[in-house]
């Protein structure tokens, strides 16, 4: 096999593979609070303590995949593309 059509290969592998878990997970965790909705900070005397809530995931936690955000996205353009019209019904 060329490494141009194991290259390919490859990419339609992983392609399937991300377009698989978004259908099957499609919210993973925050990046920046790692799932766990706000962040730690250390008090005074050096133990930890919950800190605000983190901005980007609302605290929650969870955070829409890339992946699925798209899908979403063409969904919502092709159904609004393919409804039928007022005067047609």
């Amino acid at each position: 096999m060329t490494p141009t059509l194991l290259a390919i290969a490859c990419l339609i592998v992983v392609t399937f593979g991300y377009g698989g878990l978004c259908a099957a997970s499609p919210f993973g965790d925050c990046r920046k609070c790692r799932g766990m909705g706000h962040a730690l900070k250390t008090d005074r005397k050096g133990r930890m303590k919950r800190g605000k809530d983190c901005r980007r995931c609302h605290a929650t936690g969870k955070r829409i995949r890339t992946g699925r955000w798209l899908y979403n996205r063409w969904a919502r353009i092709y159904r609004a593309g393919t409804d039928t019209p007022e005067g047609y019904r």
